[in-house]
């Protein structure tokens, strides 16, 4: 995780720290172009990697939606695990189409801009979780980070 600070860091970030061990790195800009930044960062961290990483920006702000969101609610189905899917740009039709007809007892999606919630149930009579081919499905790089995770990250960076 070093790397990826140290990487920040010589972008000219400031205030730059990594949170768990999957590539969370907080930290702080005057830019305002995202775009701009995530592809400043990709190629930052190429260069300091020697290989390809697609960057996913969110704002705290836009964490915090998240957050607070219904979407995350557990209630909703129930013994569920929410994850959301970050994805680069909002899903197009042909793509949305394809990942809800991915909807099972054991899994449920919903889309919202650059977000997917998936709900992920075990599979009754195991301790086994549902696992979705999401590669065949979203043509575009995405990361993915549990409810939890982005509940931790909103509250450890107020």
């Amino acid at each position: 995780m070093s790397v990826l600070r140290q990487t920040f860091e010589s972008l000219g970030f400031f205030g730059v720290t990594t949170f768990l061990g999957s590539g969370n790195v907080v930290f702080e800009t005057r830019a305002k172009d995202v775009r701009r930044l995530e592809k400043t960062i990709e190629s930052g961290l190429k260069q300091a990697l020697g290989y390809s990483v697609p960057v996913f920006i969110r704002t705290h702000a836009e964490l915090e939606e998240i957050v607070a969101s219904e979407h995350l609610d557990k209630r909703l189905i129930l013994n569920a695990n929410v994850n959301v899917i970050l994805l680069a740009h909002n899903l197009d039709q042909k793509n949305r189409a394809k990942l809800m007809a991915l909807a099972t007892e054991t899994d449920r999606f919903r889309v919202n801009g650059r977000e997917v919630y998936w709900w992920r149930r075990k599979k009754p009579g195991t301790t086994l979780f549902s696992t979705v081919p999401l590669t065949n499905v979203l043509s575009d790089p995405f990361t993915i980070r549990s409810a939890n995770t982005i509940r931790r990250l909103v509250a450890k960076w107020p």
